[in-house]
């Protein structure tokens, strides 16, 4: 009776020892590709779909059609490559969804709708809002966790501290950025008395003037010295409210007028455009992103470490209370954890069945 042998395993039962290596240098291999793989809570998914946002305060949803959309449109339907275009005209805005075939790139997709909005810039109104916003659907911009910030402090002292986390949080390599929400940004306020200021024959464009021709920095020239030319910078910013109270206006007759004869200045905020809300409470909420590609438990694990070190070194005072909701993380661990667990429940089963109808000899050589 001839005997069939398949060679790859004889030549491994006579050199165990490099089969041994290789498993090693497999598993080695293994563990490091596992470590170097991105944990995400979910792919990440690129839609070649790019969204183009005007606003236009004032306007009804028929001017912002034919002043906004129609104009913008018409550069949009030259772009090659374009599968569907939708758009929305609405009370002081304007919307346009440009959605391309699947095999375009969508960095190479989001550069040639800027440009077409770039050629529709001539036929757009001057007096725009804010210039026409060009962004693209991503969903790794969806915030990985939120990190509040509350306490019986006032709203403009927790935006110094919801500052100063931020940016330490903005620093590290996995984050993309962070979106605060509830703070208060600063505003300096000059009230006019239209009543004084007819009487001092002034208007509004000589206070405007004043004020801005006052509160800049200016580069002054290169000034030789010690063989040397050094840079000569003005710096003649606001320092204070009183700085501008006491800021002189000269008006049509040469008179010399204080701009608090005429204004009342105060040192107050910007008109609140989002709130923020725990339990109740008044709050600031940091809306973290990550960055595409980056490690999602490593980057909540930094994020729960920074605010810990912080606290510690007294940063953020004991008065303050950081919460932390909505941490992707948690799930992401619970479905790793699981996968580990499978791993090896799977491993240890397939070698107690080779052990069951192998024997521990052969079963052994062939795990």
């Amino acid at each position: 009776m001839k005997i069939r042998e398949f060679k790859p395993s004889s030549w491994a039962i006579d050199n165990k020892i490099s089969i041994y290596v290789f498993t090693i240098i497999l598993c080695f291999a293994g563990v490091m590709s596992y470590n170097s793989l991105p944990k995400e809570s979910f792919p990440d998914i690129v839609i070649p779909t790019i969204y183009v946002n005007t606003v236009y305060f004032g306007n009804s949803p028929t001017n912002i059609e034919n002043l906004v959309t129609k104009p913008i449109e018409k550069q949009l339907k030259s772009i090659s490559g374009v599968k569907k275009l939708n758009s929305n005209s609405l009370q002081d805005v304007s919307v346009i969804m440009v959605e391309f075939n699947t095999d375009v790139n969508v960095a190479v997709a989001k550069q040639k709708v800027k440009d077409a909005v770039d050629k529709a810039a001539t036929d757009l109104p001057k007096d725009l809002t804010a210039q026409p916003n060009v962004l693209e659907v991503a969903f790794s911009d969806m915030p990985i966790m939120y990190v509040n910030l509350a306490g019986n402090i006032d709203l403009n002292k927790l935006k110094v501290y919801g500052d100063a986390l931020k940016d330490k949080i903005e620093s590290m390599k996995q984050i993309s950025k962070v979106v605060m929400v509830g703070g208060l940004e600063r505003e300096i306020q000059v009230n006019v008395d239209m009543y004084k200021l007819q009487a001092a024959t002034l208007t509004l464009g000589d206070i405007q003037r004043a004020i801005g021709s006052e509160n800049l920095n200016m580069s002054g020239g290169l000034v030789p010295m010690d063989g040397m030319k050094r840079n000569l910078t003005v710096k003649a910013e606001f320092k204070s409210v009183e700085e501008i109270k006491n800021l002189v206006i000269n008006s049509p007759t040469n008179a010399k007028l204080y701009l608090k004869d005429i204004a009342d200045v105060v040192d107050a905020t910007h008109e609140q455009e989002s709130y923020a809300r725990l339990a109740g409470k008044n709050v600031i909420t940091l809306n973290i992103v990550k960055r595409s590609g980056e490690n999602l438990i490593e980057a909540s694990d930094k994020i729960i470490a920074t605010i810990k070190q912080m606290q510690e070194t007294k940063e953020l005072p004991s008065n303050l209370t950081v919460t932390v909701t909505g941490d992707q993380s948690e799930k992401t661990r619970t479905t790793l954890h699981d996968l580990i667990n499978t791993i090896i429940i799977g491993f240890i089963l397939v070698t107690f069945i080779l052990m069951f109808f192998m024997g521990v000899n052969n079963a052994r050589g062939a795990t």
